[in-house]
């Protein structure tokens, strides 16, 4: 379904302050690796958000992700103080993996076999 208007506002807003305030309390940098916001989807009654997260060089992002959503009421809390004036309610928060960054790099190895193939199988001599 596609989000309207004011959906997208709310979804920018709060993908910015809560980027803002991971950075702040230093979750984007954990054990060697980063964690970032991909995507902040808001339910058409702006109630709800849907925080999509993505993972880079994170061993367990299981246990991270887990660690994140048991923090859910603070940052819920914190963006609650930094967008009062903006936002009538402030949208409950669902953390969920992006593992869009991990399609890209099984994609990228799959292509660069694929190069790989072609290439010996063109270097062969012709008969």
């Amino acid at each position: 379904m596609e989000e309207n208007k004011r959906q997208k506002q709310v979804g920018k807003l709060v993908m910015e302050e809560l980027s803002d305030i991971f950075q702040r309390e230093g979750m984007n940098i954990v054990d060697g690796g980063m964690v970032s916001i991909t995507k902040v989807m808001i339910t058409p009654d702006l109630l709800e958000a849907r925080v999509y997260l993505s993972f880079f060089q994170i061993k367990d992002t299981a246990a991270l992700l887990h660690k994140i959503k048991e923090r859910g009421w603070e940052w819920r809390k914190l963006l609650g103080q930094r967008v009062k004036d903006q936002l009538r309610r402030v949208p409950d928060l669902h953390f969920f993996s992006d593992d869009t960054l991990d399609h890209v790099f099984k994609m990228d190895e799959l292509f660069k076999q694929i190069k790989k193939d072609d290439e010996k199988f063109n270097s062969r001599p012709q008969e």
